[in-house]
Parts: C-alpha cells; structure tokens; sequence
C-alpha cells in the first residue's frame, strides 16, 4: 500500500492496548472492569511497612520476557516495558505493522508523568553505597520520560513524528489529543499515542506519602479508591499503560481497519492556581470540557456519558462535579458519569489513555462501567455517578477528564461512527 494521501481531517482509533491492574490486555481487564472488580491490594513490589500508605494497584500478571528480549527485559525501567507491551498489543488489534515508507509517516507519541523512577532510585542506592563508579550508563535513557516513546519507535521501527508529553496526571490525554493534531494535519498517517507509569517503588510512595494525597486505608484496600464518596481520603497509586493506534479515517478505511472510535474533540486548559490543588471553583475544568464540546461541534445535551478524572481525594470530586455543572447546566443532572480509578487506581500519567480505551469499549460495548465503593453519598457530589454496578446504554459521544498538578486539564470527546 503507498503511504501517498491526502488528509481527510478525522482521525480514527483502530487499535488499542492495556496494561493495567485488572489484567494485561483488554479482553482480560474489561471483563472484569464491568464487573466491578477492584485490582487494589498490599504493596509486593517494595517494602513499604514503614509507609503511612501500604496499598496500591499493581500489574499483577506482566512478565517483561513476554515482550522483550530477555537482556533488555532485565535492564530496563518498568515504564518502558509497559509501553511497549500496550503498543505491540495495539499494533496488533489494528492488524497494522509498516514497514519501509510507509513506517516514515506513523509516529510514536507515548508520554510518562514521571518516568524511571525505580530505575533512578535504584542506581543513586549503588552510587552511595559504591562511588559513582557504579552508576549504570544507561541511568539517564531509562530514567527520562521520553523514553516510552523513543524506545518503543526503535522496537517496531517507527519513523515518524516521535514526542513526549508531560503533565502529570493528564499525560496520557495531551499526547492522544496531541497526536490526534499530528494526523489531522497531515503529518502522519498513523500515531502510537498514550502513556506509560511505573511509580511503585521508595521514592514515589514516599513522595506521595510526604504530600498526605494517598488513601490510608491499609486494612480494606479493596475499598480504599472511593470517589465522590463521602468517606474518601486520598487516590490509591497505580501502575499500567494504554496506547492507542490514530488513522487518518480515509486512510484506515483504504486498509479495511476495524474502528473503535473517533477522536472528534480535544480540550485544554491551564488553571493557573497551585502546584497541586485545583483552582477551587473549577475553572479550568469547565473551560477544558466546553473547549472540547466546541472542537467536536456538540452540545452537552448530546453526551452520554463522562468518565471523569475522579481520583477519591477530598478535593478533586466536589471541584470536578463543581466544573461539570458549570459546564453544562441542568444537562449535568441527566449525564452518566463514573471514575473508573476506583477499580484501576491513579496510573498517574498513563491515567487518560487506559480511561480512553475504557471509553472507546463502553461506546463498543453498549455499557458504562461503574463508580465502586460508592456508598455514601455526599453534599458537595450530587450527579448520576452510576454507583457500583454497570449499567448499559447506548452510547454515541463521550467525554474523558484528565487533570494533572501543575494546573493541567484536559478533555477528550470520542464520538461513535
């Protein structure tokens, strides 16, 4: 097939692929997803007995041998093993694998809010305990975060736009909404665009933990990610990675690609407030999701669900359903909405992405996942958040909240063709 086109200006998504704490794969997550399961539990990947926080959401069944030779598997940060595992698993969905010119016009855009960390506090343990002489040379290329992208270019042999993005917490999203720009514009035919995170290890549980941000609910971890309940206390840490293919729509449906989904809106905003908290009246949240409505030419009244950023802390839920009402009125009262963080987790910067693939497979699917733990509501959260069991409807457009520290919101609408 020539790689010669003309941009139709839609992009599609004919691909997706996950690694999360409900299972590696979509086929072995989803499942249980609607169930309502939770994949939240004891730390196992670090000792965390002297941590006020013991309890995260981990990729419990991911082997980096089954995707990697075995001398880089061993070597190299979990994060980037991550991202590579959830693009092979995306390349192959999409039944896609350039080569030659065509591999020059599809890209890599795969962002990481924070990178290597494990690797990074791995190799500064060897240089206090042994002279910098025992620093690993790949130290710097497996701990920066735009490795997820350069490194799994390299492995599929990828020429096009290649990019990092990151934001935080809304990482996975701008670099789905940035890549969607690449291939609007012309620039590629195709994007592997989401995110990868690694953060289970001393440094980012202490970090975390230092902040006061993280549930402590040791004993009950399965019921520890509440959100919009009124007995939360803090987002559980998770681990995981979503990347998505992006087609020119002209282009995938010359090859006879199956399409999940179309990216028809992208939304951002800064809020200019605080490093960590949240402009309290939401303003930038509203901003991001009427931007993305306007970009997609809709209205609320046409959404039928939101998947929101929803992290179970005291101050994201209440200023989230703050912003959604500001945004959309009387609307906001009659829209779906859950966080699916309170079965999965906060990935952290591969947050958006996996909740992007979420809600290409709910639009699939015919089914909103749940909001778990939901069991006490609360004053200041008082929309449809489709408590603790699946529900299904017909859905046609969605919209997905990502918002990061630093003030980053972004807002993705996907549209059903």
């Amino acid at each position: 097939m020539s790689f010669d086109f003309e941009p139709s200006g839609r992009v599609v998504v004919t691909g997706i692929g996950a690694v999360t704490p409900l299972g590696t794969g979509v086929d072995v997550f989803w499942p249980r997803m609607i169930k309502g399961e939770s994949g939240v539990g004891p730390i196992t990947l670090m000792d965390a007995s002297e941590y006020s926080t013991r309890i995260a959401a981990e990729v419990k069944d991911f082997n980096p041998e089954d995707w990697l030779e075995k001398k880089d598997a061993r070597r190299i940060d979990r994060f980037i093993a991550f991202s590579v595992a959830a693009a092979k698993m995306a390349l192959d969905d999409a039944c896609f694998a350039p080569t030659g010119e065509l591999a020059e016009q599809v890209g890599v855009l795969i962002g990481s809010g924070i990178g290597g960390l494990t690797f990074l506090g791995e190799q500064h343990r060897r240089q206090i305990e042994g002279g910098p002489g025992k620093v690993s040379p790949f130290l710097v290329p497996y701990m920066i975060p735009d490795m997820a992208s350069g490194y799994t270019s390299i492995q599929f042999g990828l020429k096009g736009p290649n990019n990092c993005v990151v934001t935080a917490c809304s990482t996975g999203a701008n670099a789905i909404g940035d890549a969607y720009h690449i291939v609007k514009r012309g620039d590629a035919v195709a994007m592997l665009a989401g995110g990868s995170e690694a953060p289970i290890n001393e440094l980012g549980i202490g970090g975390f933990c230092a902040a006061r941000t993280m549930s402590q609910r040791n004993d009950d971890p399965l019921h520890a990610s509440r959100p919009f309940d009124k007995d939360r206390d803090g987002f559980v840490i998770a681990e995981g990675a979503g990347v998505l293919v992006l087609e020119d729509y002209e282009f995938a449906k010359k090859r006879g690609a199956k399409i999940y989904g179309e990216v028809a809106g992208y939304g951002m905003s800064g809020d200019a407030y605080h490093i960590t908290s949240q402009d309290p009246e939401g303003d930038g949240a509203r901003r991001s999701m009427l931007m993305a409505l306007k970009r997609a030419g809709i209205t609320a009244a046409q959404l039928d669900y939101v998947n929101a950023h929803g992290t179970s802390t005291p101050m994201n839920d209440p200023t989230e359903t703050m912003a959604i009402k500001r945004a959309f009125g009387e609307d906001a009262y009659k829209i779906p909405i859950s966080s699916t963080k309170s079965m999965i987790g906060h990935m952290l910067g591969a947050a958006g992405a996996v909740e992007s693939i979420i809600c290409l497979l709910a639009m699939r699917d015919g089914i909103i996942p749940p909001t778990v733990n939901h069991e006490h509501p609360d004053e200041g959260c008082d929309l449809d958040y489709v408590p603790n069991v699946a529900r299904k409807k017909d859905l046609n457009w969605v919209l997905s909240n990502s918002f990061g520290f630093g003030g980053h919101n972004v807002s993705l609408v996907l549209k059903k063709i």
